[in-house]
């Protein structure tokens, strides 16, 4: 019971898992932001047009409502919405591209010299890249 837990903490406690939590929350309360723009300013703007709130309209076909004004208000906040976050990971993308390239270049495996041309070759290659020399463990 114990490995299991500590394995639930370690997975729960994960940076990925943590920042997908994060994200989620911040999703979330960016839709509210994002639906009270649609609702609150977009359709009323749009409704000046129309000369009715544009989430309202509303067609009557055999005496049910269809709300086509509330789908597209949807709509519009969805794409709001998708566009938003393309932009963020966009942001994200490019960031973490910058902060992680030093540290691949830091963790460059140590070099060693060719015996035959003394070029610098990886540590664990078996054939020197500059004058393609067969290496033995011992070079």
């Amino acid at each position: 019971m114990k490995k299991l837990l500590g394995e639930f903490r370690e997975f729960a406690f994960k940076g990925n898992v943590m920042d997908l939590a994060i994200g989620v929350l911040i999703g979330a309360a960016f839709q509210g932001v994002i639906s009270s723009l649609t609702s609150d300013i977009l359709s009323p703007v749009i409704g000046l047009f129309t000369r009715r709130n544009f989430d309202m309209l509303e067609l009557n076909i055999f005496g049910v409502d269809i709300r086509y004004g509330a789908f597209v208000t949807s709509v519009v906040n969805f794409l709001i919405m998708a566009f938003v976050i393309f932009l963020l990971v966009k942001v994200m993308t490019v960031a973490g591209i910058r902060r992680v390239a030093p540290a691949d270049a830091e963790k460059k495996p140590p070099a060693r010299k060719c015996p035959h041309c003394i070029g610098e070759i990886d540590e664990a290659a078996t054939r020197c890249p500059h004058c393609t020399s067969v290496l033995t463990r011992e070079d």
